[in-house]
């Protein structure tokens, strides 16, 4: 049960008074309103609720993450951009591990992003689509389940990707970086109309980046193109087409250490932040992604709307990697495996909403009618043998041949998944007066099959659940800004495979029942929100304990509760603070092997806080420094808790400035410096004691923009 500490408590309840009193809350007049909900014709929909309801006033958790934050905290990847956001731990794979969008929202791991509202689907495997940052305009991270809005999701959340929008307004831009790991990237920036047409306007960023990946030996490549076309077919119809290309010729390293060594103590030492375990010639990870959609929104008349959202994905790796089997008693000698994935995706996904309003006497009803579809065919081939043992403290990262045969292994396999999955979806959003009601249910059919060879054996399996989620909610603002808000919302994971005994695995549901206060008062831009929740999920997918490396097992009944709290605030004319802290207790808690256990990779605490000046001086006006401080707390090295993993906290600092201020012939152009782990601290995370990853060193990055 969630019983933290008398101190804990005792602190995080003086720094929710001590954020409250920062901001002078002062009641509104009486007769102020709430700003009246409306169906817009603009092809964006809040997360929370696919509607034009503001955050502030939905029924649930939500984190967004805007431009302007992304940029003074110098956020290049989207883990990096949610090292900020409550109850989200970025660091599952360490901060070296940069392939892949990796974290766990209030404890449960999610895979899965979404791209302006759709999923960026995922094989299970090795091909995760990844946006690349610089091409976004802002991320929301809608806490507890989604299923209602999205279908399969995990219970703890979800994060959905917005790309930069069309807009008649000339921007143009281009920005060049440089940095330690010897970091060299340029892009381009642009949005305006097209051909001087009212009808018609655009954005376009482009993104080149060579860097050498903290491992040794590794490289990181990219080259990214996001662009969109807004088409104003009639005063009520809109029409956007996007398109999203990505290229990562090379991306780093993902194999692990042994835990001795890195987190824990070896006999030879500590093992360098910089180590690697793999070999040079047998380290390629080289994907391409395309996504390509259009969607429409029309106005039907005042009252109604209807958004269709559409998305194609065709993607590609090939990947040769390494891992550990075992180290020797020496706790230097490392005896590895070498395989090869070459893995091909291709996607649909459909989103339909109708969404409008009925008003009967003092109730405002929105309603959102809506269906969606999404499809996923993979092509998985993989190849694994054993290979040459490595000396970690005096390695030789060129003992693999490059042209091995590697062909007919006894983990061999060629084979097929398939994904479909089908849902529709009903919800209501009720106001009366200050008091917002929101109820909304779901049904979802999903179906899925393996086909060909799978580790040399014959593979021919399907799939098929089904199920219903529903969510119940309630806001109610007050004239001075607060707004006390309870959820209930439910969640639904398809589970495919069986454990090693040939049990197939069932449906994984999750229930979250959630409680808060938020507060926004309309006088400033303070924003408040400290929330208590608690998710119970069923037949959770978990590691064997006493089974292989990918053994899993249905472990039963997983139980995750906490406190959080995220307070933005001006603490004075120059001075603003984003405060975040969760505090949480997570455990398998009933029909386990793992009963009283805690999972890996959560943290029962963890905070930030980020504080940004702007400097007074004339010569510096337009000049922001920015101080971060990111704590993570201690986390399991194994799902048997037999040792933990150390927390750590981390310093960050950013400072830029308007260069017009200096020199006339340079206005509008902006320079940035941002140290990400400013004091170099060593850290890191497990999987178990056979795989661990050091988290990110210490990093440098300058940058330069130019408007032309």
């Amino acid at each position: 049960m969630f019983s933290p500490a008398p101190f804990k408590l005792a602190t995080l309840t003086v720094a929710i008074a001590a954020g409250i009193c920062t901001t002078n809350i002062q009641a509104a007049d009486t007769d102020s309103e709430i700003s009246t909900l409306v169906v817009y014709g603009g092809t964006y929909r809040n997360t929370a609720s696919k509607s034009a309801l503001d955050p502030e006033e939905t029924p649930q958790g939500i984190t967004i993450l805007d431009r302007e934050h992304l940029d003074k905290r110098a956020a290049d990847s989207i883990n990096k951009a949610l090292r900020y956001a409550p109850a989200v731990n970025t660091e599952l794979r360490g901060g070296s591990v940069t392939r892949m969008d990796q974290f766990n929202i209030r404890g449960f791991s999610n895979d899965v992003n979404f791209y302006d509202g759709l999923p960026l689907q995922y094989n299970d495997w090795n091909l995760q689509p990844q946006i690349d940052a610089a091409t976004l305009e802002q991320i929301e991270i809608f806490k507890g389940p989604t299923s209602v809005l999205y279908g399969s999701m995990p219970p703890g959340g979800m994060v959905n990707i917005i790309a930069k929008q069309p807009s008649a307004e000339s921007k143009n831009s281009v920005e060049v970086s440089t940095g330690t790991q010897k970091l060299r990237r340029a892009s381009i920036s642009s949005q305006g109309k097209l051909a001087d047409s009212e009808q018609l306007s655009y954005t376009l960023t482009a993104v080149a980046k060579h860097q050498d990946g903290q491992a040794v030996t590794s490289k990181e490549k990219r080259y990214a193109l996001a662009t969109a076309v807004n088409m104003q077919v009639t005063e009520d119809t809109l029409v956007n087409f996007n398109l999203y290309h990505q290229q990562d010729p090379a991306a780093g390293i993902y194999n692990a250490h042994p835990s001795a060594g890195t987190v824990f103590s070896n006999i030879n030492g500590q093992l360098p932040t910089d180590s690697y375990a793999g070999d040079a010639n047998w380290n390629t990870y080289d994907r391409d992604v395309t996504l390509i959609g259009y969607k429409i929104s029309h106005n039907i008349n005042d009252d109604w709307s209807f958004l269709q959202n559409v998305k194609y994905m065709d993607a590609e790796v090939l990947q040769k990697n390494t891992y550990s089997t075992s180290l020797d008693a020496d706790q230097r000698t490392l005896n590895r495996r070498a395989y090869l994935t070459d893995e091909s995706s291709s996607s649909f996904a459909m989103d339909n909403q109708l969404s409008g309003k009925i008003t009967v006497g003092k109730l405002e009803h929105n309603v959102l009618i809506g269906a969606d579809v999404a499809k996923l065919n993979s092509k998985i081939k993989y190849e694994d043998v054993a290979t040459a043992s490595i000396d970690l403290f005096n390695p030789n990262h060129h003992l693999i041949d490059p042209n091995m045969d590697i062909s007919n292994s006894v983990y061999s396999s060629d084979f097929t998944i398939t994904k479909k999955q089908v849902g529709v979806y009903l919800q209501d959003q009720i106001r009366i007066d200050n008091l917002v009601l929101i109820a909304g249910g779901r049904y979802d059919n999903f179906k899925s099959t393996e086909k060909g060879k799978k580790y040399n054996a014959t593979v021919d399996t399907e799939l098929k659940q089904h199920q219903f989620s529903g969510r119940i909610g309630a806001l109610y603002t007050f004239n001075n800004g607060i707004s006390p808000f309870a959820s209930y919302a439910q969640s639904f994971e398809p589970v495919s495979g069986s454990d090693k005994n040939g049990n197939a695995f069932v449906p994984a549901t999750a229930d979250q029942i959630e409680i808060g206060l938020k507060y926004s008062p309309l006088e400033n831009d303070t924003a408040i929100t400290v929330s208590a929740f608690r998710i119970v999920k069923d037949k959770n997918i978990t590691r064997d304990p006493d089974g292989g490396a990918y053994d899993k097992i249905q472990a039963g009944e997983i139980t995750s509760q906490g406190i959080e709290l995220a307070i933005s605030t001006a603490l004075s004319t120059n001075l603003s603070m984003d405060f975040n802290a969760t505090l949480m207790d997570m455990e398998f808690t009933k029909d386990s092997d793992l009963q009283g256990k805690t999972p890996i990779w959560v943290a029962e605490e963890s905070a930030s806080l980020w504080l940004n000046y702007d400097l007074p001086n004339a010569l510096l006006a337009d000049s922001q420094m920015g101080l971060g401080v990111r704590y993570v707390g201690k986390t399991q090295l194994d799902t048997q808790n037999s040792g933990t993993v150390p927390g750590y906290t981390l310093v960050d600092l950013s400072f830029s400035t308007e260069l017009g201020n200096m020199n006339k012939n340079l206005t509008g152009a902006n320079f940035n410096l941002s140290v990400n782990n400013l004091f170099d601290k060593r850290y890191g995370s497990c999987y178990d004691a056979n795989n661990c990853w050091f988290g990110a060193a210490r990093s440098i990055e300058a940058k330069l923009k130019f408007p032309f």
